[in-house]
């Protein structure tokens, strides 16, 4: 690793650190105004934000890279509205810092409370996103952070754009620019030295593909705030409504293919499944979807005419496509659903259709998932939607954050003691 590379780096780190103490004092009137500077600046600069991007995809399809790559990195009108909407949403959203819990007075006269405060210093790395750098800034603004980005190389004209958008948004407030810094290089030296800079950075946030996060897993010293894939699951059970199923369905899988929420296997109660499974089957066939299906599942479709049906392996079940291909299982109960669910999903996000409710119940209950969804899409496992502003990622993670990680997600607790002049007996 180049010393250059970590001189650089230890740079950042510094410069964060002491960033983070003005952004914990800072008010909640001063992240407002610069969140809403942000978004001003985010819509005034649309035909620039739209010209420096598609330098970046230009570049990128020039490359090796798929066609959900290049969705993941292509902006429109429509993503840099969102981005401003976000913005827009994280300065309704009540600031989370320096709240105190109710006090409680001990035994001893001291009275007991805990304060919540920000993580410090976080870092993200991320790949293709561009809209990352402004959703990930913006919360880690709004809960009182300093964040580091590292953006892939593929965005870096896009990255470094908003990233100067941002700067002028902490500028208006004045909040110091070093609260959010972009690794200006593409060397991936950098990242080495961001995963384990555990005295200047907190936590680490990846954004990006499998790879990226295995070796992130594998080399981290700096904790995580994660997850690996969105293997997710929709469930259609004997009692569902099928109409209801197949609008549902079709937008899991179909509103987009690349984000991680969209639907990867659809399992479907074989009472139901020749009444269905040829209707939605249409549509994904008519929308170019690829279909990988059981020996039930191909059975009820050739019955129905059916073709071009591709026999299901063993890999499909654990396979996040981010494509449009789609795995479909035949199954003959609830609880052969959950266990399939169970062994092959991610923990990520998994949905049933039913109008049962002994059955909702025991859904909800029992499948180990960060989402677990009743009679709607899996795509909206979405910081947003859930009316986070945006999202810093998913975690598919148990500790400290679950699922979409929003302002909350950014902060911690500490305790706070209050005294009178007790002491220690």
């Amino acid at each position: 690793m180049s010393s250059a590379i970590t001189e650089m780096m230890q740079a950042v780190g510094k410069e964060a650190r002491q960033a983070s103490r003005a952004m914990a004092r800072a008010t909640t009137e001063q992240k407002n105004q610069a969140l809403t500077h942000m978004a001003r600046l985010v819509r005034e600069q649309l035909p620039r934000i739209l010209e420096t991007n598609a330098v970046d995809v230009e570049r990128a399809k020039k490359g090796v890279h798929d066609a959900a790559f290049i969705d993941r990195l292509t902006m429109t009108a429509k993503t840099v509205e969102s981005m401003a909407l976000g913005l827009e949403q994280i300065v309704r959203l009540e600031d989370p810092i320096g709240k105190i819990s109710p006090l409680k007075r001990q035994a001893s006269g001291i009275e007991l409370g805990q304060m919540r405060v920000p993580l410090g210093v976080i870092g993200i790395i991320y790949e293709s996103r561009p809209n990352v750098t402004i959703d990930a800034a913006a919360l880690c603004l709004k809960s009182g952070n300093a964040v580091i980005l590292r953006g892939g190389s593929e965005a870096i004209d896009s990255n470094t754009l908003l990233a100067a958008l941002i700067q002028q948004g902490l500028a208006s407030a004045h909040l110091p620019a070093n609260a959010v810094q972009v690794v200006t290089t593409t060397d991936r030296a950098a990242v080495g030295e961001m995963i384990t800079m555990t005295e200047y950075i907190d936590v680490i946030v990846p954004r990006g593909g499998k790879s990226l996060i295995a070796r992130l897993m594998a080399d981290a010293r700096v904790p995580m705030i994660k997850h690996l894939d969105g293997i997710c699951h929709t469930f259609i059970d004997r009692d569902a409504d099928l109409d209801l199923a197949v609008t549902v369905c079709d937008n899991a899988k179909t509103q987009r293919y690349a984000p991680c929420n969209a639907m990867e296997t659809l399992l479907v109660h074989e009472a139901v499944a020749s009444t269905v499974l040829p209707r939605l089957c249409k549509i994904y066939q008519d929308k170019g979807v690829e279909l990988r299906v059981d020996l039930p599942t191909r059975k009820t479709l050739e019955a129905a005419g059916f073709q071009k049906l591709v026999d299901a392996t063993e890999e499909d079940w654990k396979t996040e496509y981010l494509a449009p291909i789609l795995s479909i299982k035949t199954v003959a109960s609830l609880d052969e659903a959950m266990d399939h669910i169970e062994r092959y999903g991610s923990k990520h996000t998994d949905a049933i259709i039913t109008t049962n409710t002994a059955t909702t119940d025991r859904f909800l209950r029992e499948v180990d998932s960060a989402s677990v969804m009743v009679n709607t899409s899996t795509r909206f496992a979405d910081g947003f939607e859930y009316g986070l502003g945006a999202e810093i990622g998913i975690s598919n993670d148990k500790l400290h954050a679950r699922g979409p990680v929003g302002l909350d997600g950014l902060t911690s607790l500490k305790y706070i003691v209050m005294g009178h002049g007790e002491i220690r007996t």
